[in-house]
C-alpha cells in the first residue's frame, strides 16, 4: 500500500504502461463536474470508477475488500476519508472469490487493520496483497467525491 499525493505517485510506483495510463488520466481529469459512473480508458485493463459518497463511522470488526487482477489507485478528490488496511493473510471469514467482479472479503477487528488519512489530493495504491476498508469517517461524516482507477497487473 502506498499513501502520498497525486503529484508524487510517478516516483514512487513502478510504471508499467497500464499504469502510465492510470497516472495521465488523474493528472488531466478535472474534479469539478464529475459525475459517479464508470470511465473506459483501455478496456478492461485501465478503468476509472466515480464514487461520491458520504463516508461512515468504523464499526467493531470491518469487513475489506481484496482483488486479485487488479490494483486500485483510491484517488479522493474531495472530501476526506480513512481506510483501514490489512494484509490479506490477516483476513478472517474469508468469501469465496468472485471472479466477475475480482473481488472478495473477509473480516477483521477493526484494532487488527491500520487506519490511513487519506485527504484530498491524496491517493491511496492498493496492491492485490493489501485489503483495504475504504469509506470511513474520519472523525465525523463528510461527503467524499472519489476517482478508483483499477490497473490490471
Amino acid at each position: 500500500m502506498i499513501v502520498t499525493a497525486l503529484e508524487n505517485l510517478p516516483h514512487q510506483i513502478a510504471i508499467s504502461p497500464n499504469m502510465h495510463k492510470a497516472l495521465e488520466y488523474l493528472k488531466n481529469v478535472p474534479a469539478a463536474g464529475l459525475a459517479p459512473g464508470q470511465v473506459e480508458i483501455d478496456g478492461k485493463n485501465v478503468y476509472v470508477m466515480i464514487q461520491a459518497y458520504e463516508t461512515r463511522p468504523a464499526a467493531d470488526e470491518e469487513r475489506l475488500e481484496a482483488h486479485r487482477n487488479y490494483i486500485d489507485i483510491q484517488y479522493v478528490a474531495a472530501g476526506e476519508e480513512a481506510m483501514g488496511w490489512a494484509h490479506i493473510a490477516a483476513l478472517q471469514n474469508p468469501t469465496a472469490y468472485n471472479p466477475e467482479k475480482d473481488v472478495w472479503y473477509g473480516t477483521l477487528p477493526a484494532a487488527g487493520m491500520t487506519r490511513v488519512q487519506v485527504m484530498a489530493g491524496q491517493a491511496a495504491v492498493f496492491f492485490p496483497e493489501d485489503a483495504h476498508a475504504p469509506k470511513l469517517a474520519v472523525a465525523a461524516s463528510a461527503n467524499v467525491l472519489k476517482i478508483v482507477v483499477k490497473v490490471r497487473v
